[in-house]
């Protein structure tokens, strides 16, 4: 088996057809499986997978585990000599399975792998990026790489000033396509569960270099990636399971003091919003209004992120998951 390919999803059914279509048309000369694991999703993504894709693998939980539980599910049945995590909000275009393969295969000394990947009007998606650092959190913050894209230091940890238009080495592949091979996973082992969502590829891929394996950016395999169809669906309480990871991230790979800076710093992103957010919702004299929930969302983040990452992503209800997307 050349590549075992996993795509973990809630509720994206519409979306999941057309990327598993994609993968079946794009996708040939190549040995490969398909391994589709779903968060109990709510809508038709189970009964569509078992009616018109039978041959897919299918892993249907009775509860949303989160991205990176769902994934390692994926990676215990998988048999390939490499292995793809796939987002379901994307689209496989012109060959990109068999020619990241065929590119890994140039490189043994590589465990990850990373595609361009492009907006759905095909403009460039800037994926890939350098790994989380309490400088990398205060210049995101400052959002001066918006102003000056172009700037090496405002933009190091995006990479903005980086077409993604030549190979080369980076840290983080990001994770709506992501190539691991087999010989590297055994090694390193699976994703770290105690990211719910977000940040489980940037730990994964650093994992990766620590243990000796170089994590590769190649942009001739493409792929289109619609972006974030499930964490959209509840929105706020995807911002805090980002900052959550983003502060395990750091307790895991840097220093206390490092660690505690960023919880300080992450308390203060949320509380300086709270006000804006507060004051839309009450003009919009809703009780109820999305404006007043985001409001009373970020001043939970500002609260909790005092007390590190645990408490700020300890609230694991079904309606806070991603189905991978980015």
């Amino acid at each position: 088996m050349d590549v075992s390919i996993i795509i973990v999803n809630w509720n994206t059914c519409a979306i999941l057809r057309d990327c598993l279509e994609s993968v079946y048309q794009q996708t040939e000369n190549l040995d490969f499986e398909t391994i589709v694991i779903d968060n109990a999703s709510s809508d038709d993504s189970v009964s569509m997978v078992r009616e018109q894709f039978p041959q897919v693998r299918l892993i249907a939980n009775q509860e949303n585990r989160g991205f990176a539980a769902a994934n390692n599910q994926g990676l215990e049945v998988a048999s390939g000599r490499y292995v793809l995590l796939l987002n379901s909000d994307t689209i496989v275009l012109e060959g990109a399975i068999q020619k990241t393969v065929a590119f890994a295969d140039q490189y043994p000394q590589a465990g990850v792998f990373g595609c361009r990947v492009l907006n759905p009007d095909r403009s460039l998606q800037q994926t890939c990026f350098m790994a989380p650092s309490l400088l990398n959190m205060l210049l995101s913050s400052s959002y001066l790489y918006k102003l000056f894209p172009s700037n090496r230091f405002f933009g190091r940890e995006r990479m903005t000033w980086w077409q993604r238009d030549d190979q080369r080495e980076v840290e983080v592949v990001t994770g709506c396509y992501l190539m691991v091979r087999g010989e590297a996973l055994s090694q390193v082992g699976p994703l770290d569960e105690g990211f719910f969502m977000y940040g489980e590829e940037t730990d994964w891929c650093c994992r990766f270099a620590h243990a000796g394996w170089k994590v590769l950016f190649t942009p001739e395999p493409q792929i289109i990636h619609l972006g974030g169809q499930s964490s959209r669906q509840v929105r706020a309480e995807m911002i805090l399971q980002l900052r959550s990871g983003l502060l395990h991230f750091l307790k895991k790979h840097r220093s206390f003091p490092e660690y505690a800076c960023a919880c300080l710093l992450v308390s203060l992103w949320f509380a300086l919003r709270v006000p804006y957010w507060f004051v839309r919702g009450v003009l919009r004299l809703k009780p109820e209004s999305i404006e007043l929930r985001t409001a009373r969302v970020y001043l939970q983040g500002a609260v909790c992120s005092l007390f590190g990452w645990s408490a700020l992503a300890m609230d694991r209800s079904p309606a806070d998951s991603r189905s991978g997307q980015a």
